[in-house]
């Protein structure tokens, strides 16, 4: 299928006098996080009191550092979340997607909002 990418705004909550930042995030389901580049963390002023082991694709372990929280808002959806400081591109993973309710669309290669709830997320709790 190939690489699959969305739009997304991402912001410190703590800071609402900082801009957005508009970036194109990999959407990758294989990964549970957000993943952003340092210069991101610099640009939001995260701050980083914490780290994570990361088992990264080709098997290695890194300690990274861990930030936020961050908001990340797709179209009329948005969500919480820490993120991993790591490699050069935005890696949109599960937990954010699941959190707003978003689906890959894999004949667009694009993320999309779920069709069956196009105006608030739909949460599974049960």
């Amino acid at each position: 299928m190939g690489y699959v990418y969305a739009e997304i705004e991402l912001g410190n909550p703590s800071r609402p006098d900082l801009k957005r930042v508009r970036v194109r995030a990999i959407a990758d389901t294989g990964a549970m996080t957000l993943s952003i580049p340092e210069h991101i963390a610099l640009q939001l002023q995260l701050k980083s009191d914490r780290v994570r082991e990361v088992t990264a694709a080709d098997a290695k372990k890194h300690v990274v550092p861990y930030v936020g929280p961050i908001e990340v808002v797709f179209e009329n959806r948005n969500c919480y979340v820490g993120a991993i400081v790591l490699g050069d591109e935005v890696l949109l993973g599960a937990v954010p997607m699941e959190d707003m309710d978003l689906v890959i669309s894999p004949s667009q290669r694009t993320v999309v909002v779920n069709p069956e709830s196009p105006n608030i997320p739909h949460v599974l709790a049960k």
